[in-house]
């Protein structure tokens, strides 16, 4: 089978490290030197290739996952070019050429891992997201499937609280599971519209909608000024040498328009390596 032909530059290690900083994550499985991920009920694995990567089973079904799963869809080039007149950004680039961010391939996945890591650390969000994957998902052979959204919708919020979430966060991921919000439809609506609807439910607010748009939807403004660690990156290398407010960290992604989404997990991964320093 020929490898999946990815649009270049694309560096699968820096790409897929999402994966392997925080811990296991059993829906998004490192695995051997390769990402396993559950497809249709199939197990597929991906490695790196030449100008691309291997995925067995490549086929119909799983390619355009693959595909999203990878972030294929973000536009490198012209984001290499934007930043050309943005000094910090462009030394960036040169350590982190190829970088694609990963994109969750489905929204309610999405939203769930979100609202898991509400108020808490990384490793603590994976390790809950895991507990309730192993509980309501299905294993294939090393990976899982991550639970649906019609298994939740039959949960009970004292489940999830005896995997770690708190009482209000079980609530709310088993009140998203039984909400009436058509959650594919959303990626047909402008960004404000997409915040707006799903803000509408209880326990989802502006960071959970934010990384909605940057992690599902891929939109390329996205800009989760909210968010603690991406303040701590903006502050990191353009607060000199001081800690910025949500409203100035806000006010500054205004200068990487219309790259915020990939402006932000530049930094993002600049500052987990501690490039710069």
């Amino acid at each position: 089978m020929p490898p999946l032909r990815l649009p270049e530059p694309y560096a699968f290690e820096l790409s897929t490290a999402r994966y392997r900083a925080f811990g296991t994550d059993l829906a998004n499985l490192w695995h051997e030197d390769g990402l396993h991920r559950v497809v249709d009920g199939r197990e597929v694995r991906i490695t790196a290739a030449p100008r691309g990567v291997d995925v067995e089973p490549l086929d119909a079904t799983t390619e355009p996952v693959v595909w999203k799963l990878l972030g294929a869809e973000f536009d490198l080039d012209s984001f290499y070019a934007f930043v050309q007149g943005e000094p910090v950004l462009a030394r960036l680039i040169d350590e982190f050429r190829g970088l694609r961010p990963p994109i969750a391939v489905e929204p309610f996945e999405s939203l769930v891992t979100s609202i898991t890591a509400q108020q808490v650390s990384l490793h603590a969000a994976f390790a809950i997201r895991n507990r309730l994957i192993e509980r309501f998902g299905v294993r294939a052979e090393h990976a899982y499937s991550f639970p649906t959204r019609e298994r939740l919708a039959l949960a009970e919020p004292e489940e999830l609280a005896a995997l770690g979430f708190s009482r209000r966060k079980a609530e709310y991921a088993v009140g998203l599971a039984q909400s009436d919000l058509d959650l594919g439809a959303l990626a047909a609506l402008p960004d404000d519209e997409v915040k707006a609807a799903l803000t509408a439910l209880p326990g989802i607010g502006e960071w959970t909608a934010d990384w909605f748009l940057a992690r599902h939807l891929g939109r390329p403004q996205a800009w989760p000024a909210g968010d603690l660690g991406v303040r701590k990156a903006v502050s990191r290398f353009y607060g000199d040498g001081r800690d910025l407010s949500t409203q100035e960290v806000r006010a500054i992604g205004e200068r990487f328009d219309p790259f915020q989404n990939l402006t932000v997990h530049y930094l993002l991964a600049a500052l987990l390596s501690g490039a710069g320093t």
